[in-house]
């Protein structure tokens, strides 16, 4: 459950810089690298916190952390980086 909630999380993040681009594209042309660069960073801090919360407090294993990261991270990421139509 936490981690569907991570990545609802996540879309709704990446939907509100896509939004932002969208709006702010005409005005700031290197807009796109800045938001999609600022939000990459901070989504890996944001999931890079859960894995280290789910190693000390949780008691899980690395590679099983790890794994969740990938899936929490990479989705959002994605989403930001594809074009979006016209």
């Amino acid at each position: 459950m936490r981690t569907l909630l991570f990545l609802l999380t996540g879309f709704l993040f990446s939907g509100a810089c896509r939004l932002l681009i969208k709006l702010f594209i005409t005005s700031y042309p290197a807009l796109p690298a800045w938001i999609t660069g600022i939000f990459t960073l901070f989504w890996f801090g944001i999931t890079l916190a859960n894995m280290i919360t789910g190693i000390t407090k949780a008691g899980y294993g690395v590679i099983e952390e790890l794994i969740i990261l990938l899936i929490i991270f990479l989705p959002p990421v994605l989403f930001l980086f594809w074009p979006a139509s016209k």
